[in-house]
């Protein structure tokens, strides 16, 4: 321990803490702007410099260790002034246009600006120019870059795509493509980390919500929409909605006010794609001397690009189902449009996702099975949030509504989809009632839950059957998975991958809170919504069970492989 004393205040810490921590524990704020714990502690953006006794020069507080005796002040006037000078260097390069950008009311150097008083530009404005495609689901903008290097750290270090890199020196320093590449030529997932961690608007996902409201507005068209199991425990975030208030059913409220012709929730297929993933594994099982394993989940689009990039001699053990949104799609497009007898290019499909690869996703010519495009556009989380600003509508006010029937329906199983483990989580429990004929206890299978270590494995036996199964979350963990398996180093039957730390709590699409990973507790509030759910197994879905009965017949059916199925070999990741 080492003792320490920070505006008057004593402190003692665990030796190696650094002055920053040191700071918080004794409730003395310092700002920051590049900093994000145990990803970019580099001191780069300067904002945290404090004054340190017996010191000629500031020191940056999240990268210098407090000391033994050391007397900090964090907001003396020599500190005070450098940060403010910082912060207008900041400032001279990048877009003040404030009012148009995504992170307007959300933006750490905008709140820092506020704070600290600057009201104008000291120093001439000359942003560096924006040069990128817009069609583009993720979009890069440099006049609004600030160098924190905070994409850089993520990609590289959690991720470990190593897309962005720095380039230039001086006044031309700037953020770009490793290599100079163009960027659909890098093997980027989409995962939108970058956009989650940017403290400022330099990231963003393409903004979808003019389209969708022009189909909405047309109406000859009948626009259905989906919200995935992430999207309702995030939603009511960015609208000042406490948890209690922030149901999916209120949500559910203001998609009708905005004029949606039918809401309905992806847990519907959700728990579809557990019943043709899981018959899928219990065939593989059934004839082992035929199929190599590990087989691997298929939900998420990020995790699918970065094998078809990273490790294409492993992409045929990929399960074939499409994800839920692309499976909610088909049904959309083919049974749901028969039952209210409207043609398939009539229907606009619209996905609410807490992704930024679902939008690159519903794209893929080749996973489109239906007569039409299964999935027309796709809204993240926070874009959802800004439509439902954009059409006034007071939520907290709005009674609860009931999803629409008959694509409305979702088990417990379905909605842990969002969680880390929860894919696996819910396909061993179906697979252990059509393996034996007879339900397990729902959280049998719970050990596959949590976010410790780079991946988490059991041990399970279903009817004598002993299986081996592995959960990933995050890119870097995803490799070091893959590389022991390689390796031989590890076998497994199952294994269930995510590409966002967390899972999709965790989401590229998910509402910013600058500093906070919230995977954790969205997932939390996930899996109690499954422990109060009265159905808590996809086969017990009444209605998965009616769609296999008028319309597909059964699992791994001719017409179910046709619509719910797709061949990953069809399409590149990388062009």
């Amino acid at each position: 321990m080492v003792n320490l004393t920070i505006n008057g205040i004593k402190a003692t810490v665990e030796k190696g803490t650094s002055i920053l921590d040191a700071a918080k524990s004794v409730g003395i704020t310092i700002p920051t702007l590049c900093y994000l714990k145990d990803i970019n502690e580099i001191g780069a953006c300067r904002i945290c410099v404090v004054e340190v006794e017996g010191k000629d020069k500031l020191l940056a507080a999240c990268n210098n260790e407090a000391e033994e005796g050391m007397v900090v002040y964090t907001d003396s006037p020599k500190a005070r002034q450098a940060r403010r000078v910082n912060l207008e260097l900041i400032l001279s390069q990048h877009n003040t246009d404030c009012t148009t950008c995504v992170r307007n009311g959300n933006c750490t150097l905008q709140s820092l600006c506020e704070n600290m008083g600057i009201n104008i530009n000291s120093y001439p404005v000359t942003p560096p120019k924006m040069n990128w495609d817009k069609r583009f689901p993720l979009i890069r903008d440099n006049s609004k870059c600030i160098k924190c290097m905070r994409c850089i750290q993520v990609c590289d270090n959690i991720q470990t795509l190593n897309v962005w890199d720095i380039e230039g020196t001086g006044a031309r320093t700037q953020v770009g493509i490793k290599g100079g590449v163009p960027f659909e030529s890098t093997h980027c997932s989409l995962c939108g980390q970058c956009i989650t961690h940017c403290p400022v608007g330099a990231l963003y996902e393409r903004d979808d919500t003019k389209e969708i409201t022009a189909a909405i507005e047309n109406k000859e068209m009948t626009t259905v929409v989906q919200i995935a199991p992430a999207v309702r425990v995030a939603w009511g975030e960015a609208l000042g909605l406490t948890r209690e208030q922030a149901t999916v059913k209120r949500l559910v409220a203001a998609l009708r006010r905005i004029g949606f012709n039918y809401v309905f929730d992806t847990n519907f297929s959700a728990d579809l794609t557990i019943m043709e993933e899981g018959s899928e594994f219990i065939a593989k099982l059934s004839d082992r001397e035929n199929n190599t394993f590990p087989m691997f989940t298929s939900c998420c689009p990020g995790w699918v690009r970065f094998i078809k990039a990273e490790y294409p001699d492993m992409v045929g053990m990929l399960s074939t189902a499409k994800s839920p949104q692309q499976m909610f799609g088909a049904v959309t497009k083919t049974y749901f449009a028969e039952k209210i007898g409207v043609a398939p290019d009539k229907i606009y499909s619209v996905s609410i996702m807490p992704c930024t690869s679902k939008k690159s996703e519903c794209d893929i010519e080749t996973i489109n099975g239906s007569p039409a495009k299964d999935v027309d556009k796709v809204l993240t989380t926070r874009e959802v949030v800004r439509l439902i600003k954009a059409f006034n509508i007071d939520v907290a006010s709005l009674e609860e509504e009931e999803f629409d029937s008959p694509l409305g329906d979702g088990s417990g199983a379905a909605v842990i989809f969002g969680a880390t483990g929860g894919v696996m989580e819910a396909a061993l429990r179906s697979a252990y009632f059509l393996v034996t004929g007879k339900n397990p206890d729902p959280d049998a299978f719970k050990a596959v839950r949590g976010l410790n270590g780079p991946w988490r494995e059991a041990k399970f036996e279903i009817n004598g059957i002993e299986l081996n199964i592995a959960v990933a979350s995050g890119l870097g963990n995803a490799r070091k998975l893959l590389d022991a398996i390689k390796a031989g180093k590890v076998s497994y039957d199952f294994v269930e991958i995510m590409a966002c730390p967390g899972g999709c709590g965790g989401g590229g699409g998910q509402p910013i809170c600058d500093g906070f990973e919230l995977a954790g507790a969205r997932d939390e509030v996930l899996y109690k919504l499954d422990k109060d759910n009265p159905v808590r197994f996809s086969h017990e879905n009444p209605a998965v069970n009616k769609v296999y009965e008028e319309y597909f017949g059964a699992p791994l059916s001719h017409k179910a492989h046709e619509l719910l199925h797709t061949d990953h070999f069809s399409w590149t990741a990388v062009k």
